[in-house]
C-alpha cells in the first residue's frame, strides 16, 4: 500500500507518479489529415498540436506501410480521404500499447516510403508528412525539341510557384496564391506553345509541392533555354502593388521589396517540406550556387529578358518597378540556365488580389509574359534552334539589352540604320532597355 509509514508530502508524490505511470499519456493530437497526389509520388500529412515521434516500416503480403506515432490520439477523420488515382487502398487506425497511435495505409502496389517533421512554422501547426514514392513510375517523355528539320525548339520551364501542403501567400476572400499562378502558368503554356520553334514545358502541373532545389534541376535535365517562376507574393503594407520581375544576385537584393520577397520565397521549403537530403545533393546544390556566382553570362541573359518581360507586362498593368531586380532567390539558382522569378501583382493588395483571381486578368498576363519572353528570343535566337534558322519568317524583333546601340543592331540584321529608325518611327537614335524594335527585311 503507498504511503505506509510515509510522510504525507511524500506519499502524495509517489500516488502522482503511481497514476502517471498507469495512465496512457498523449503527447499529441493529430488534428488534421490530408493527402495530394503528385506525378511520382503521393503525400499524406497530418496535422499536429505538438511535435511528436514517429517510426515507419513497410510489411508485406499484403503491402502496407505502417506509422507509429508516440502518445499521440486521432482527433480527426481520414474516411473522406481522395484515395483514387494514389497507390493507397485504403486506411486503417488503432491504438498500439495504450499510449501510440498506429496508422496502416493498405496498398495497392509497392512504394519507397519516406516520413519528416515539420515544427509549426508561422500560422501552420507541426505536421508529420508521409511520402510514397511510385516504384513502377513511367518516365515522363521528355519535352519535343526537335521540329522535322532536326532543329531543336527552345525550351522555356514555367514554374508555378509552391503548391500543395505550401499554399503560398493569402489574399482576401481565402484567395491562395498557389492557385492563381498555377492558372496563369497553364495560360502561359498554351501561349507560348503556340509559337513557332517554341516548347513549354510545367514544371507543376497540379496541386502538389516540390522542393525549390528540385525545382531548379527540373529546369535542367529538361534543357531549358529559359526557367520562369510565377508569383503572386504579399508584402507586410496592404498598399504595395505592381507586378515585377527578378533575377538572382550574387551581391545581395537591390531592394528592400526584393529582400523581403526572396526571404519569403525562400522559406517555401519550411512550409511545403523537402524531406531528407542526401550528401549528393547538398553537394551538386553547392556547386550550383559557387558555379552561379561566377557564370555571369547565365546572369546577364537572365537580366536582359527579364527587360524584355518587364517591358511586355508593364504595356498593360502597375509595375512595382521598372527595372529587374535582383535578391537571392533559391529557386533561381541555376548554374547555366537563364531565369527569372515574376511576381504578377501583390495577393495582399485587395485590388490586386480581385484582378489575380479574375480569368481574364490571368490569361492577359500569360500573353505578356509570353511576348515577352518570344520578343527576347526572337532577337537573340539560340544557336542550332528552329528560330534562328527561320527567323526571317516570322516577324523579327529585337528587344534592347545593356550594350545595345541602334548602329549595332542595324549592323547585326545587316540593315541600315535609317531604315530601322524608319519602321520604328523614331526621330532620334536614343534607345532604352527593354524597349522591342520592329527589325524590316534587310
Amino acid at each position: 500500500m503507498i504511503g505506509a509509514g510515509l510522510p504525507v508530502r511524500l506519499t502524495t508524490i509517489l500516488f502522482t507518479l503511481a497514476v502517471s505511470i498507469a495512465q496512457p499519456v498523449f503527447a499529441a493530437e493529430v488534428e488534421g489529415v490530408r493527402l495530394w497526389r503528385a506525378p511520382d509520388h503521393t503525400r499524406l500529412v497530418f496535422d499536429l498540436d505538438g511535435p511528436a515521434e514517429h517510426k515507419l516500416f513497410t510489411l508485406q503480403n499484403p503491402d502496407r506501410v505502417v506509422i507509429d506515432v508516440s502518445g499521440a490520439t486521432l482527433g480527426a477523420s481520414m474516411a473522406d480521404l481522395p484515395l483514387t488515382d494514389t497507390p493507397i487502398s485504403g486506411v486503417r487506425y488503432a491504438t498500439k500499447d495504450k499510449r501510440d497511435l498506429r496508422v496502416v495505409l493498405d496498398l495497392k502496389q509497392p512504394v519507397n516510403p519516406r516520413s519528416f517533421a515539420l515544427r509549426r512554422h508561422e500560422t501552420l501547426p507541426d505536421r508529420l508528412v508521409i511520402d510514397l514514392h511510385d516504384r513502377d513510375k513511367v518516365e515522363e517523355k521528355t519535352i519535343e525539341q526537335v521540329h522535322d528539320s532536326g532543329q531543336r525548339d527552345i525550351v522555356v520551364a514555367i514554374d508555378a510557384g509552391h503548391g500543395g501542403e505550401d499554399p503560398g501567400a493569402l489574399g482576401p476572400g481565402g484567395l491562395r496564391e498557389k492557385d492563381v499562378v498555377l492558372a496563369i502558368s497553364r495560360y502561359l503554356h498554351e501561349a507560348i506553345d503556340r509559337k513557332s520553334g517554341f516548347s513549354a514545358k510545367l514544371v507543376r502541373s497540379g496541386d502538389y509541392y516540390i522542393p525549390l532545389r528540385d525545382r531548379v534541376k527540373k529546369g535542367r535535365q529538361l534543357r531549358a533555354d529559359l526557367f520562369v517562376s510565377i508569383h503572386a507574393d504579399a508584402f507586410s503594407r496592404k498598399d504595395a502593388r505592381g507586378a515585377g520581375v527578378y533575377a538572382v544576385s550574387s551581391r545581395g537584393a537591390t531592394s528592400e521589396t526584393a529582400r523581403f520577397l526572396a526571404q519569403r520565397e525562400n522559406e517555401s521549403d519550411l512550409i511545403g517540406g523537402a524531406g531528407s537530403l542526401s550528401l549528393s545533393d547538398k553537394d551538386d546544390t553547392l556547386a550550383g550556387v559557387l558555379l552561379d556566382l561566377a557564370m555571369t553570362a547565365t546572369m546577364n541573359t537572365s537580366l536582359d529578358v527579364g527587360s524584355s518581360v518587364l517591358n511586355s507586362i508593364g504595356s498593360f498593368t502597375h509595375l512595382h518597378k521598372k527595372k529587374v531586380e535582383q535578391a537571392n532567390f533559391s529557386v533561381l539558382r541555376n548554374p547555366d540556365v537563364p531565369s527569372i522569378l515574376v511576381e504578377t501583382g501583390f495577393i495582399t493588395n485587395p485590388d490586386e488580389a480581385r484582378r489575380l483571381r479574375d480569368p481574364s486578368f490571368q490569361k492577359r498576363m500569360a500573353e505578356k509574359l509570353s511576348d515577352g519572353i518570344v520578343a527576347h528570343f526572337t532577337s537573340r535566337p539560340p544557336a542550332g534552334s528552329w528560330l534562328a534558322s527561320n527567323g526571317s519568317r516570322t516577324d523579327r524583333r529585337h528587344t534592347i539589352a545593356r550594350g545595345d546601340t541602334l548602329s549595332g543592331i542595324a549592323a547585326r540584321y545587316n540593315i541600315s540604320v535609317a531604315d530601322l529608325k524608319k519602321a520604328n518611327s523614331m526621330e532620334t537614335s536614343m534607345i532604352r532597355v527593354g524597349q522591342t524594335l520592329t527589325i524590316p527585311s534587310g
